[in-house]
């Protein structure tokens, strides 16, 4: 799996959240541990969209 995909899907879902365009609520050690747990959720379950399974992974970081 594209692990520079998935960063740039995780990018991308924390602009719904957050205005400022060039803004990460995360250091870059965070943004790869949960890259790499989004690639551990969809290796475990591999009929899950990878869209849903970024998309419930931000929002689990935002809320945990």
């Amino acid at each position: 799996m594209e692990k520079k995909l998935i960063i740039k899907m995780i990018k991308n879902c924390f602009k719904q959240y957050y205005s400022e365009v060039n803004s990460l609520p995360m250091s870059s050690e965070d943004l790869e541990e949960l890259a790499d747990r989004i690639i551990q959720i969809k290796t475990e379950q591999p009929d899950i969209d990878l869209y849903d399974a970024v998309n419930d992974s931000v929002y689990e970081f935002l809320t945990g």
